[in-house]
């Protein structure tokens, strides 16, 4: 395993990465690294049929709408499954930083 420059990737592209199978070989799950400059708004977060996704905030302050509506703190998270969608926006003057784990959503699991 190599190391990868997540940061740089999202720089280079729309603002996001995401760290999946074309790096890991593996479809089970993967990792968005997303940078929102202040003022940046409207960036979608969808899992999509049959998969869930946990967002973090991880620098900065994030409003976000749709299926979920509040502000995020610097270690605030929040769970979207499905077809659920929200948006994220940076109110700020500073950059903000998310991190989104995802995966296949499995089946239920009895105990």
């Amino acid at each position: 395993m190599k190391k990868t420059d997540l940061r740089g990737k999202a720089e280079k592209g729309d603002g996001e990465y995401v760290f999946g199978a074309a790096d890991t070989g593996s479809h089970a799950c993967y990792m968005i690294y997303g940078v929102l400059k202040p003022g940046e708004k409207e960036r979608m977060i969808s899992p999509g049929r049959g998969h869930e996704e946990i967002l973090v905030s991880v620098k900065g302050r994030l409003t976000v709408t749709g299926h979920y509506k509040d502000s995020l703190e610097e270690g605030d998270a929040f769970h979207l499954a499905d077809d659920q969608t929200c948006f994220l926006e940076n109110r700020g003057d500073c950059e903000a930083v998310y991190v989104v784990a995802g995966g296949h959503s499995g089946h239920r699991h009895r105990h």
